[in-house]
């Protein structure tokens, strides 16, 4: 049975993610679509609006079959090791096709850019003197592609779809890759029509303004108990003021702790901060990405020590899905969960404290039902 891989954050779900499906459908029919979904946190360094929970099951309703859960440590990090840590999990889950939105719709360009990144001994060098020069770690990696391909990618999902075939290319994993052109702005913070930007629908969200025109018909209700990461400010703050050594977080260079403990006083909001402390050499991801990990008491340590993946965590599935999963089941190598037991992997353990994390901003007794649902069983679409 050829299945089909799809990355997602869903945050929120929208009427582009839908066309996305949609589309996919439409070419092939009857494949089970196999979702990989961050959990409660993203890569961008933010909440997830929503839980993975609710997400799961608009995903499920909208036409994913399998919902698997990307672990934190792969989820909050950069391009490159979000990417590892999803096409490893698509890999081992036997898909055959990875479908992703990109806004060139030029696979060769980016088949030819992510060869050169893994190959190319003069790329690193490269982004290096860039760096040097007070270029960001990204600007670093576009200039560097265009003086060695003379090919220029700037918008993310061609930058995050480059990491996706980077990941195949150098594992020599079986996935054969396909994009979709993607419609609309990624970073638009103002509501279009139809089809808005997940960063545009976030932003209404907050402000409290109706979105039922960018969402298909039930995603709204599952709108409630929403997480903004300012909800978490004064932890965060908390924890800067009290923590000896914040280097032992990922992602908190050399310097920038002790910035961090000079301006948190005076910091009213995560934004505040993040523009107390932004240079040209940390970029807004990069920084809100760091005070997740301290916010989450994700360090180096752990990093170091969750560096593959280690298990495949179901979120739900439907019939299509239950069937394709007893399909492979006797060639995985890896084990299944779909529950957190008595006898827990460790990067499962750390994934329960995130979302003990997460849960701080519901009322006591929603704290307590959300944090139960990690012990309790997947859910089952129709």
């Amino acid at each position: 049975m050829e299945s089909i891989g799809v990355i997602a954050e869903y945050n929120p779900f929208h009427n582009g993610h839908l066309y996305h499906l949609k589309k996919i459908k439409e070419k092939y029919k009857d494949s089970p679509i196999i979702l990989i979904m961050t959990g409660n946190f993203t890569e961008r360094g933010d909440v997830a609006i929503i839980d993975k929970w609710k997400r799961t099951e608009i995903a499920l309703k909208y036409g994913a079959d399998l919902v698997i859960e990307l672990p934190f440590p792969f989820a909050t990090q950069s391009a490159d090791y979000f990417s590892v840590g999803a096409i490893t999990l698509l890999e081992n889950l036997k898909v055959k096709r990875l479908v992703f939105g990109s806004e060139s719709n030029d696979l060769d360009t980016l088949k030819l850019i992510a060869k050169v990144q893994n190959n190319n001994p003069d790329f690193d060098k490269l982004v290096k003197i860039y760096s040097k020069f007070g270029k960001n770690y990204p600007t670093a990696i576009s200039l560097t592609i265009k003086d060695l391909t003379n090919k220029e990618i700037t918008t993310p999902n061609d930058l995050l779809g480059v990491s996706y075939l980077k990941t195949i290319l150098k594992y020599n994993y079986k996935i054969i890759p396909e994009t979709i052109k993607r419609t609309n702005d990624y970073h638009a913070e103002e509501l279009a029509h139809e089809i808005s930007s997940a960063t545009s629908l976030r932003k209404a969200l907050k402000e409290k303004k109706d979105i039922s025109s960018q969402v298909p018909n039930d995603t709204t209700k599952y709108l409630t108990d929403l997480h903004f990461i300012d909800d978490y400010f004064n932890l965060l703050k908390y924890k800067i003021i009290t923590e000896k050594d914040l280097s032992i977080y990922n992602t908190v260079d050399e310097g920038i702790d002790k910035l961090l403990k000079k301006e948190i006083i005076a910091a009213t909001s995560y934004d505040d901060l993040i523009n107390r402390i932004k240079s040209k050499r940390y970029t807004y991801n990069k920084l809100q990405r760091m005070l997740l990990h301290i916010l989450c008491n994700f360090t180096k340590e752990e990093k170091e020590n969750f560096t593959k993946i280690t298990y495949i965590r179901i979120l739900g599935f439907n019939t299509k899905g239950q069937k394709y999963l007893n399909s492979i089941k006797k060639d995985l190598t890896l084990p299944l969960i779909s529950k957190i037991t008595k006898e827990k992997d460790p990067m499962l353990t750390f994934e329960l404290e995130t979302t003990k994390i997460y849960a701080l901003n519901l009322e006591t007794n929603k704290q307590e039902e959300l944090v139960k649902r990690e012990y309790q069983q997947i859910i089952k679409g129709d």
